[in-house]
């Protein structure tokens, strides 16, 4: 069984598995909920293969987690108003946001108007700020294109798992919203149970319990310690039965 992709939170949390069917098969979806046990061992890594509608097609390529066949670049991600593409297809409502990371990082983003809550919850922000409805993709990508100057425009996987058991900087947070006229305000809770007092231990595991799930960010308990997995990171992997058995690196917490 192979971690093919995942699905981050605001998309029903889980792994997606597959049996390495060349000629393509089904997905399983393995949840991950707070307080489930996940017994897996890492295997040999290789590429994800690619999902498509006749289920998911395996590779067998060394480059994890995908080859260079395999590797796809999202195009509107690059976007700062001037279409790479051949042709505008974005001619759909969008939104203009700004998404708090505790303690203090603040990120400009655009994504499709329906999407806006579930594409928060996706990145695992912690607090957001809806402050621009636009007709089209275009238009939103040069207002986010033009905040991006001082604004950040993503962030990375390491300061989200330095900042789980952090709170937001509500002043930092209000100053920056002071500077829009903002349509509406989210504040989110992942759940974590029990709820997290201190930084976890970055690792790449499936075992131990589900603690909760932020963004692409795993939390497991295993051993005492509290370890953040970046699923990403599990991408590629032949999962066995039976826990790791390599030696893993300790919270100061465990020993008391």
């Amino acid at each position: 069984m192979q971690v093919v992709g995942y699905e981050p939170s605001g998309r029903g949390s889980a792994l997606l598995l597959a049996d390495g069917d060349a000629d393509g098969n089904d997905i399983e979806h393995r949840p991950l909920e707070s307080g489930d046990e996940l017994t897996y061992a890492l295997g040999e890594r290789h590429c994800a293969g690619t999902i498509g509608e006749a289920g998911h097609i395996a590779c067998d390529r060394a480059s994890a987690p995908y080859c260079e066949f395999h590797t796809s670049t999202w195009v509107c991600a690059r976007c700062t108003g001037t279409c790479l593409k051949d042709e505008m297809d974005c001619y759909e409502e969008h939104a203009v946001y700004i998404a708090a990371f505790a303690p203090d990082t603040f990120k400009v983003g655009v994504t499709r108007s329906w999407r806006l809550e579930t594409r928060l919850r996706e990145q695992g922000a912690d607090r957001a700020a809806h402050i621009h409805t636009v007709s089209n993709g275009k238009i939103a990508r040069e207002i986010e294109a033009e905040i991006a100057e001082w604004l950040v425009d993503r962030v990375r996987t390491g300061p989200k798992i330095a900042a789980l058991a952090s709170s937001v900087d509500e002043d930092a947070w209000n100053d920056v919203l002071a500077e829009f006229e903002v349509i509406e305000r989210f504040e989110f809770d992942y759940e974590f149970e029990p709820v997290l007092e201190s930084r976890p231990v970055r690792e790449t595991i499936v075992s131990g319990t589900v603690r909760g799930v932020k963004g692409r960010i795993l939390v497991v308990e295993k051993g005492g310690t509290t370890y953040a997995v970046d699923m990403r990171d599990l991408v590629g992997y032949e999962l066995e039965d039976g826990e790791t058995e390599r030696e893993l690196q300790s919270s100061l917490g465990s020993f008391g």
